[in-house]
């Protein structure tokens, strides 16, 4: 497959599938992050969606790093 697109499949699910990690997390300790207003409930869910996305995309980049470490050996 095109190098770039296993980049951008890889980056997309990673990100995803991070930020869906963590509304989940935010649910389970009752953050909603589609309440009405803007409270701290609302705001600390969005921000664990946010580190989740950061954090899945983070792991996805280090896989490909890794896998492509793999096939150089």
């Amino acid at each position: 497959m095109n190098k770039l697109l296993i980049e951008g499949l890889s980056d997309a699910i990673g990100f995803i599938g991070g930020a869906l990690l963590g509304y989940w997390v935010g649910r389970l300790l009752g953050l909603n992050i589609f309440t009405e207003g803007y409270g701290n409930a609302s705001i600390a869910g969005i921000v664990l969606v946010g580190l989740g996305g950061g954090i899945g995309l983070q792991l996805a980049r280090r896989w490909r790093v890794r896998k492509n470490r793999q096939k150089e050996d």
